[in-house]
This record gives C-alpha cells, sequence and structure tokens, in this order.
C-alpha cells in the first residue's frame, strides 16, 4: 500500500500570474484550526491505507514554506507515529525564496525537513516582476545559499520559453543556474494555463507567448547542458544528479500508491483515486462533518490504471517495462502498446526497445505529448 505521503498547503502571499494550482490568498490563517484538520485527514488516510513505513513525504502548495515550523514538526510527528518511517525517509517542502521564509529554515530542517525546492523562477529582477514573484533576485539567491547551508538536498525552478526570450539568454541564465551546485533543477516551459491571468493578458494581446521553434531550441539546450553538468533529465522537466532524483515523484510518474491530504490534494491507494475538496472553506467544512476533507473517491479499472501508468511512465528516461505492466494489470502486452506505431517511431528514432522495456528517446522528448497519443491505445482506457 501507499509509502509515500503528499500534504497540500493551499495558501500564498499572492497568486502567481501563470498558476493553475489550488492556491489561495487569505488575510488570516488559524494554524492552531489547520493543524487539527490536517491531522484528521491524516488518521483517514492512515486507517484506509495500511501502516507500511514512508520513504517520502511532500509538503506543496500553495507555499508549504509559511507553515511555522511547529506546525510542520505536529503533522511530520504524527505521519511517523501512525506510518513509521522508512530509513532514509526524503521529507521534502515546497517553498518561496523569501527572506521571511529562509528565517524558517533552521527551523523546518530541525523539524524534519531534509530535502526544499524553491521557487526561484528567474534569475533577473525585470523577469520576476513579469512572473508576478515577490522576491527580487538578489533575495531569491540569498535565500538558495541559506538553503542549501541547511538541507542535505536542495532543487529549484526557472521557467523558460519566456515572452521575448532568446536562446542566447536562456543559455546564459542556465549556465548560472548550473554554477550554484544544487543537485536537482525543474526547468519549466512557460504555458499559457487555461483560466489564469496570463491566459487573459495572451486574450486581450498584452503579450505574445514565444514561437514553437524557439522553445524547441530551448529545450534542446536544456537538455545539452543539463547533462553536461552532470545533471541528466530523468522526466521531461526535471534533471538531478544520479541519486539525487526526487523520490516522492518518482513515485507519482512510477504510478506507486500515495495518499494525498489537505485541500485538494489527490490520492491514489489500492486502486481507488482520491480528491480533496478544493477551497479551503470546503475541505475544512468537510472535515468537521465527516472527520477527512474527501470530496470523490472512485475506484480505478484495470484498463484506466494502465493507461495511466504507461502515460506517466514514458515521461521518465528509464520508460516501462511492458512484461512488468501486463503483470501488474493483468492485461496483455499489445494491448498496453501500439507495436506497429512503436516499431515505426523506433525506426525514426523516437522510440527505442531494450528487452520488454520501452522508452521515449532523447530525439522524441520534444515530441513526447503526440508520441503518447500515437504509443498508448485510446481503447485502453474503460469507457
Amino acid at each position: 500500500m501507499a509509502r509515500a505521503l503528499y500534504i497540500h498547503w493551499p495558501f500564498c502571499l499572492a497568486k502567481c500570474p501563470y498558476c493553475d494550482f489550488n492556491s489561495h490568498v487569505r488575510e488570516r490563517v488559524d494554524h492552531q484550526h489547520w493543524q487539527d484538520a490536517l491531522l484528521a485527514d491524516m488518521r483517514h488516510e492512515h486507517a484506509l491505507a495500511g501502516g507500511e513505513p514512508l520513504d517520502s513525504i511532500f509538503f506543496g502548495g500553495g507555499t508549504p514554506s509559511l507553515m511555522p515550523p511547529a506546525l510542520v514538526a505536529r503533522l511530520l510527528e504524527e505521519a511517523e507515529r501512525l506510518w513509521g518511517f522508512a530509513p532514509g525517509i526524503e521529507i521534502t517542502l515546497e517553498g518561496n525564496p523569501s527572506s521571511v521564509e529562509a528565517a524558517n529554515y533552521a527551523a523546518l530542517a530541525s523539524a524534519g525537513v531534509n530535502r526544499v525546492s524553491l521557487g526561484l523562477q528567474a534569475l533577473d529582477d525585470e523577469t520576476l516582476r513579469f512572473l508576478g514573484r515577490l522576491h527580487d533576485a538578489r533575495e531569491g539567491l540569498d535565500a538558495l545559499e541559506v538553503a542549501q547551508r541547511r538541507f542535505d538536498r536542495v532543487s529549484f525552478d526557472l521557467i523558460y520559453a519566456r515572452p521575448g526570450q532568446n536562446v542566447e539568454q536562456w543559455q546564459a541564465e542556465l549556465q548560472r543556474a548550473l554554477s550554484f551546485g544544487t543537485g536537482h533543477l525543474s526547468l519549466y516551459q512557460l504555458t499559457i494555463e487555461p483560466g489564469t491571468r496570463f491566459a487573459t493578458m495572451v486574450r486581450q494581446h498584452t503579450f505574445e507567448p514565444l514561437d514553437e521553434d524557439a522553445c524547441a531550441d530551448m529545450f534542446a539546450l536544456t537538455r545539452e547542458l543539463t547533462a553536461g553538468a552532470g545533471l541528466p533529465a530523468y522526466e521531461i522537466s526535471n534533471h538531478a544528479r544520479p541519486g539525487e532524483e526526487s523520490r516522492h515523484n518518482l513515485t507519482y510518474w512510477r504510478y506507486g500508491d500515495y495518499c494525498g491530504i489537505g485541500p485538494g490534494a489527490h490520492g491514489r491507494r489500492g486502486g481507488m483515486a482520491t480528491v480533496r475538496h478544493r477551497k479551503p472553506e470546503n475541505w475544512l467544512a468537510a472535515i468537521a462533518e465527516q472527520g477527512h476533507g474527501t470530496s470523490e473517491e472512485r475506484p480505478l479499472g484495470q484498463r484506466e490504471q494502465a493507461s495511466e501508468a504507461m502515460l506517466m511512465g514514458l515521461r521518465l528516461r528509464e520508460g516501462v517495462d511492458l512484461e512488468v505492466m501486463a503483470s501488474r494489470f493483468a492485461l496483455p502486452q499489445e494491448a498496453l502498446c501500439n507495436a506497429d506505431k512503436a516499431a515505426f517511431y523506433e525506426g525514426q528514432g523516437l522510440v527505442w526497445r531494450q528487452d520488454s522495456r520501452l522508452g521515449v528517446a532523447e530525439n522524441g522528448m520534444p515530441l513526447l505529448d503526440a508520441l503518447l497519443g500515437e504509443l498508448v491505445p485510446e481503447e485502453l482506457v474503460e469507457p
């Protein structure tokens, strides 16, 4: 059963214009109330998910670095009491690199957090203002320096393929980022998500997204520079030194079980998909009424699970083992993948096969979404 726990903290100081995550701005947060509610949600999941020791815990958001360290410590204490911790457990907390949050890093490390993921997003003030960030470049780099002193493992995010950005500018920025020596980088192309402020701005012609050719050139450069620096891509947007991959995110991409608590959190356990109420107030009301924040819990059919596992596993450099998948989901290998299409794209150098393992080749990664649509049969998903 589940060996990973996701805890969602939904609050931010401001809503970034590109963000479609479940984040909310509130003038006041009753931390004791939220602690009690998160503990109730956690206990409910444990009662259903069993007691196998946890390999990873991930505090996501929102901005979890705004959580009081004492609250983080209490949640970790309860998680360890309920499940127990596997040796070397990875405990990650996402945060913004502000001086206020950096001041909490020592206390968060003492609470048990051993990995942080910082949302630097860019290394210059003009871009940070465009992205709606509250920190400036100097503050971000100072926070990164503090994080590297306090935590065993540090990752940070950058957004590239921004309007007006060229390949030379991104090369300089990425080379600077690599010089900081972190063991993990999450590097995302700017995407215009429906319902965001950026989507409205594009619709109003306030700015134009970068063209596809420039995005493709930057993607190729990103793969080349990170690999050359010893942080090859292990997932389409994530790069790490060997051994420093995000263990928690690998649980998702390898289709492992995980418990998700807090507003809007998704989870998967024992063939069931769980979703929590998205709005903080609705989630709190559900906790008060039923003792947990679940809004939906439904069984996943074998074919739906197999389809999801294929779509996520092919994001990884390691690909998927069709023989293992066939056994796991009690399906023939030919049901999992369109063999003719796989053979065709293998001949084009876009897909690789090794024994029963299938993966997307380096040349195919820029075309990943299109390849997934070709390789994973539509009929695999049950109606």
